[in-house]
Order: C-alpha cells, then sequence, then structure tokens
C-alpha cells in the first residue's frame, strides 16, 4: 500500500491519508484480512504524528472499513472494499463536480467540457497502459 501526502493540498493530512488507504482497499491492493501498517510505522513512513494516523484508523474502523485486534495490529474488515468503492466514487463525483463548476465559471459549455473530460480519460488511460 502506497500513500502519497501532498502538504501544499487543501485537504488536511488525515483526510490525504483516509483516502489513501480507501483507494488501496477498493483497488484490491489491501484486501479482506489483511494487516495494515502500524501506527508507529506509517507515522514514519509519512513522516506525520502517530497520533494522526491513530486518529485515521479509529474513523476507518467506525466506517466499519477496518478492525483492531488489540496485541496484532489494524486489518481490513470483511466487506471494505464495497464501502472503500462507494466512498471513492463520491470522493471522485465531488472532484469532478468541482471541475466542472470551474469550467462553467469560466466561460465552457457542456460540449467542451466534455471534450476536456474526454482527453484526460485518453491521457489516463495511456499512462496506465504504460505502468502496467
Amino acid at each position: 500500500m502506497h500513500i502519497t501526502i501532498d502538504p501544499t493540498a487543501a485537504a488536511p493530512v488525515s483526510e490525504q491519508i483516509t483516502e489513501g488507504i480507501r483507494f488501496a482497499i477498493a483497488t484490491g491492493d489491501a484486501a479482506d484480512g489483511d494487516r495494515l501498517t502500524s501506527v508507529r510505522i506509517l507515522a514514519k513512513e509519512l513522516l506525520v504524528n502517530p497520533n494522526t494516523i491513530g486518529k485515521v484508523y479509529r474513523d476507518l474502523e467506525r466506517e466499519g472499513v477496518v478492525r483492531t485486534k488489540p496485541g496484532s495490529g489494524v486489518f481490513v474488515a470483511p466487506g471494505a472494499r464495497a464501502i472503500c468503492r462507494k466512498a471513492s466514487v463520491v470522493a471522485v463525483r465531488a472532484a469532478v463536480m468541482r471541475a466542472v463548476e470551474k469550467g462553467l465559471a469560466a466561460g465552457l459549455d457542456a460540449e467542451a467540457l466534455s471534450r476536456v473530460v474526454d482527453e484526460c480519460l485518453d491521457t489516463a488511460g495511456a499512462i496506465q497502459n504504460v505502468n502496467c
């Protein structure tokens, strides 16, 4: 599981970490029953306070995405992939909505916005094929 933090992003670090974990589970990078990186190690890797990782894991546990087993660690909960896929759709929809609103405010019409989205999908597909 690879999580990237953008210190210049508007979203708080904890939200970026939560989204990174959700995306990893939604894509199958972390599957039901997999043990997640410990609080201390993940905090060290991401250069954040361990309390931040603890908060992320507690929030994800409340959502039913992970389960904590005292003395053993934090594990992906059964059915977490479906929960995370729904959360991913919500997050992507919100980002697309912001982009559409920005495009409309800039004077683009629906057809122009559709072309931009198609170009982005083509570019993303080409990048994805190169990375495979």
